[in-house]
């Protein structure tokens, strides 16, 4: 049972033990929830180009339940469903398209336990299987249960689609989970009211909805949250709390956008080809996008291509085995003088005195 009056802060869960503080999977999202998102902007009419140019939402991407996306890539997504879909209910059309299941791991976790409390105090702890740390799942009990969210998105009415997400799909496990029409004891918002709210109403089953609270909460009555769950199965959360502890400890994080660009161009420099034409092409998106997606992580085209030239120049010279005349030649400089001004502007020093170094 969840301790009475606490409120855990999922960085101190056990997963953050295991990893740390700078665990790779900080900021990063689980292949499903991505999933999820990206299917249902797609029917909401988001357009084709505009989901491709997200890093990290494509099939190939989402293959596997190991990688793992970044968190900017899940609030993109985010904000085009707000944007498509006017609100309140953009968050509601997801849950409705995740059935049990969805989420996979995550989903029998939160609705495998004695009682639908017990279930959620046990799976908070592996919270970081659908979505980043920072990403703040919180529980407290003092008769009645209440989930807590908090979204690192900036945007209002962004983090209002993703609130009256999260909601409204821990009222959907929690109905699963029970196997009756649980409703709400209370459902809190901090965003401001929208001018009709008959979609959250009837999502949510009660008229209990409060606006610009402190919080974005749903709180479940004292006999729903502790009634035996029908379907409690010992054995069964005990194998899915080891399959979560193997998906934390050996998920891999993609590359974000900003690191697969630079292993694009060093490629396209090492194959003598490192133009902005040929590493959008290696991106498979266009040079006024790779343009527009490195302004977005405050660089530009000009500064990147002269930081791997540096990079590869100082490596090639370690290496002793070219001419400064053939280093140049390789990273595109029209002669050694050239490579001299640069790895001066670069270092303060010459590229034979780095050698020598």
């Amino acid at each position: 049972m969840v301790d009475q009056s606490t409120r855990a802060d999922p960085r101190t869960s056990a997963d953050s033990d295991r990893s740390g503080p700078g665990s790779l999977l900080d900021g990063t999202a689980s292949t499903h929830l991505i999933r999820l998102v990206r299917d249902t902007a797609r029917r909401t009419g988001v357009a084709e180009e505009q989901l491709a140019a997200i890093h990290g939402v494509d099939d190939t991407a989402l293959a596997g339940e190991l990688n793992r996306i970044p968190l900017h890539s899940l609030l993109r997504l985010w904000e085009l469903l707000a944007t498509a879909r006017p609100e309140p209910g953009a968050g509601l059309a997801v849950v409705a398209a995740a059935p049990l299941g969805t989420l996979t791991t995550w989903d029998y976790l939160v609705t495998n336990g004695p009682t639908l409390a017990d279930a959620l105090g046990a799976a908070q702890p592996y919270h970081r299987l659908v979505t980043a740390a920072a990403e703040g799942f919180g529980l407290t009990q003092d008769g009645d249960l209440t989930v807590e969210f908090r979204t690192t998105a900036g945007d209002p009415a962004v983090a209002a689609v993703i609130n009256e997400y999260v909601l409204a799909y821990y009222l959907r496990r929690a109905r699963e989970a029970t196997g009756r029409q649980v409703v709400p004891a209370r459902v809190a918002f901090s965003r401001a009211a929208p001018r009709n709210h008959d979609a959250l109403t009837a999502a949510f089953g009660t008229d209990r909805i409060e606006f610009d609270a402190p919080a974005d909460t749903i709180t479940f009555r004292a006999d729903d949250a502790t009634a035996p769950l029908p379907r409690a199965d010992p054995m069964l959360a005990d194998l899915l709390r080891s399959h979560a502890d193997l998906v934390l400890a050996t998920a891999r994080p993609i590359p974000g956008p900003l690191e697969a660009f630079r292993i694009a161009l060093a490629a396209a420099l090492t194959a003598g080809d490192p133009s902005l034409t040929s590493v959008a092409h290696r991106m498979a998106v266009s040079p006024r996008t790779l343009q527009r997606q490195l302004a977005e992580h405050g660089t530009t085209w000009r500064h990147e291509f002269d930081l791997v030239r540096y990079e590869q120049a100082k490596t090639l010279l370690a290496e002793g085995r070219l001419t400064t005349s053939a280093i140049a030649t390789r990273l595109g400089f029209t002669d050694d003088r050239a490579l001299r001004k640069a790895f001066h502007r670069w270092s303060g020093t010459s590229p034979t005195r780095s050698r020598l170094a």
